[in-house]
């Protein structure tokens, strides 16, 4: 080694100088000599003597030096070999590809190997993380591992041993003379530390009961105490489970703190108190739900009860009856499966009203839009808030893009009057015509990214939220007055209801009636699907107000083409599970409306005997659109939102780019399986 042959030349140096002083001493000598002969012979003498006993220790020196400089470095060897057998961190010496050349005896404890016995295996046996990529990483990497029951952080640094053997020259380098070192730190005692601290932050929580006016309206005065009083019990015991403080707020609502350990133990039994309630039973008809909304991720407890109360507003508005989990910016949802109990009182939609009375005071002009490809309750409820509009004397449009087999039988009869003349405009339209006094309502959707001109949400405040459809995790967030109502047949409905509570009472056409009626109609499958008493009494003023049940129907009447596409829908179904309609039309490429055909066969499917739920896909360009119906308990929507769609508990649908039918069909089975397994249906 370099440093060696340097220690070599000092000690020859030390042993060189007695003897050049020695020739300097006899040229002395010489000298004298000259000068005077007898103390010349005396210094020759003495040099001699000198030289002499110079040269012996030399030679005799020389081999005793050599020997003691090799012990040394011998014994600084062990020594250096010795500390990092006994240093108190897991080491190992490693080639490029991860065998190992060397380890520490620790190392050899930690792998469970004889300290005695040479590691022959590469490092990935143990540690299977520890890939070939990461020895090629030219600085230090660290990672941390699982091995056993322990944690370890490794610390990975590559060694190049040309910079610790010298070679003659730089060809002489090569690849071999690169090794990778490990340590291992041991960090189980900090990890656990860890999550100790974690597991004791607080999580805020609300527990809503959704009908609770309901079921106490259903049951005698009497009973009223028993009910509220095993209900407390089944929650004030499922609290206690977890070890969690509560305090009834209200009568129906709660407020609870527990700590985040119990979080993996509530999604285990994915909220068990969800069925729970609904076994409370003392007679009454309609069962009880309630809804959870959870708060966690943040440092800060008030935050976590901010989104708790967000998480509960986003059961609600998905129906009831489920927990939702917020997590950041994040929210999981649990439970869902019932369709939701239907409100009997219209408290909400007179509150709705007069709010949305009052915003459109001070405004001018109205733009109202629904969902893409609009259907028939999408445009419906767009008249019914364009004929709310125009009684208070102020401007309305409808932005409409595309015009559909779905539409354009309501469009036509419009068309054929002067007093809608310029109702209609198109989304680049619609845009010239924002300013700060207009006023944007959206109806039939709650999802930005399906309305018909997601431009404008964020260019127009204040923006109107009607909707039927259950919520998701994309809402519209800059909303001033949301009015969500997931237990409505449609969207029609709601705007029925609204036109009913104005002050100044509109006077509705003929041809407006229809269009909302139409919308019921086709959103509940002719008063089959989702209708409670306030559709009846929905289309009841509807039909009051000059709505023609005959013209209506005539208006959607099919084709000959749609029947036998349908035909083919139906006769390509395949029952899986035994409860499940699985099947697929093929429109003509002229075909507009492809969904709507795919609809129809999904509700006839619900018609055959044993089948719970149905799925129908239609291709339209590079899209595969699912339509999903249900029967029962069923819940499509949750369903359809694993493949980020969305709709009510009995009607869903999706949209799914790039995506052929096969794959789609099998990825659907998997969920159906797993989620039957796992009781989510």
């Amino acid at each position: 080694m370099n440093e060696e042959r340097s220690l070599k030349r000092k000690l020859y140096t030390l042993i060189i100088i007695p003897i050049v002083l020695t020739l300097i001493f006899l040229v002395t000598c010489i000298v004298i000599y000259g000068a005077d002969s007898t103390l010349g012979l005396i210094g020759i003498g003495i040099f001699s003597v000198v030289l002499l006993t110079v040269v012996l220790a030399f030679v005799k020196l020389r081999p005793l030096v050599n020997s003691t400089l090799v012990t040394y470095a011998l014994e600084q060897g062990k020594i250096q070999k010795e500390l990092l057998e006994d240093l108190a961190l897991p080491y190992a010496i490693m080639d490029q590809e991860g065998m190992i050349l060397w380890a520490n005896r620790l190392f050899h404890q930690v792998v469970g190997v004889n300290e005695n016995k040479r590691i022959r295996k590469n490092v990935d046996n143990y540690f299977p993380v520890l890939t070939p990529e990461l020895f090629k990483s030219q600085g230090t990497v660290n990672m941390d591992m699982e091995y056993g029951d322990k944690y370890y952080n490794a610390m990975i640094k590559r060694v190049d041993l040309t910079s610790v053997f010298e070679s003659d020259s730089e060809g002489e380098k090569k690849a071999d003379n690169i090794v990778v070192v490990m340590y291992l730190f041991d960090v189980t005692e900090l990890k656990r530390y860890m999550k100790e601290n974690e597991e004791q932050k607080l999580i805020a929580g609300l527990l809503y009961l959704d009908n609770y006016d309901e079921v106490m309206d259903s049951l005698p005065e009497m009973k009223h105490p028993v009910i509220s009083a095993l209900v407390d019990r089944k929650i004030n015991q499922y609290f206690i489970n977890i070890d969690a403080i509560s305090k009834k707020l209200e009568k129906d609502k709660y407020f609870f703190v527990y700590r985040q350990k119990y979080m993996p133990i509530l999604k285990d039994n994915k909220f068990s108190i969800l069925d729970e309630v609904k076994g409370v039973n003392v007679g009454n008809d309609i069962r009880i739900t309630l809804s959870i909304g959870i708060g966690c991720g943040s440092d800060s407890f008030l935050t976590n009860y901010e989104y708790a109360k967000v998480a509960v507003g986003l059961a609600l508005g998905r129906g009831g009856d489920q927990a939702a989990v917020k997590l950041g910016d994040s929210v999981t949802y649990y439970g869902g499966k019932s369709a939701g109990t239907e409100k009997a009182t219209r408290v909400k939609a007179r509150v709705k009203a007069q709010a949305f009375e009052e915003l459109l005071a001070s405004k001018e002009k109205v733009i109202i839009m629904g969902h893409k490809r609009p259907d028939a309750d999408s445009f419906g409820s767009a008249v019914g808030v364009y004929r709310l509009v125009t009684t208070l004397h102020k401007k309305a449009y409808i932005v409409i893009n595309e015009v559909t087999s779905a539409i354009r039988p309501l469009i036509t009869s419009f068309k054929g009057s002067n007093i809608y003349g310029d109702m209609i405009v198109s989304s680049e339209q619609a845009l010239s015509l924002v300013d700060s006094d207009t006023l944007l309502v959206v109806v039939d959707v709650n999802r930005p990214s399906l309305t018909e001109c997601e431009e404008l949400l964020s260019v127009v405040h204040p923006v109107v939220v009607f909707d039927h459809h259950r919520q998701s995790n994309e809402i519209i967030r800059n909303a001033t007055l949301s009015y969500i109502e997931p237990f409505a047949s449609s969207a029609c409905e709601m705007i029925a209801e609204i036109l009913q509570y104005i002050n100044e009472k509109p006077k509705i056409r003929p041809v407006e009636a229809d269009a909302m009626y139409a919308g019921i109609l086709i959103d509940t499958d002719n008063f089959l699907t989702k209708t409670g008493v306030r559709t009846f009494e929905a289309a009841s003023y509807l039909r009051q107000v000059g709505a023609d049940v005959t013209r209506v129907r005539k208006m959607f009447r099919s084709n000959m083409n749609e029947m036998k596409e349908r035909a083919k829908g139906i006769a390509n179904a395949e029952n899986f599970m035994n409860m499940f309609a699985l099947s697929y039309v093929e429109p003509e490429e002229s075909e507009d409306a492809p969904t709507v055909i795919a609809a129809k066969v999904a509700n006839e499917l619900l018609n055959v005997d044993g089948i719970k739920a149905s799925f129908v896909v239609v291709k339209k360009d590079d899209t595969l659109f699912v339509s999903a119906r249900s029967v029962d308990d069923v819940n499509v929507q949750v369903i359809m939102e694993k493949f980020s769609g969305g709709g009510h508990a009995n009607i869903a649908g999706a949209q799914l780019k790039d995506k052929d039918r096969e794959e789609f069909f099998g990825e659907l089975k998997e969920v159906l399986e797993k989620m039957y397994k796992e009781g989510d249906i």
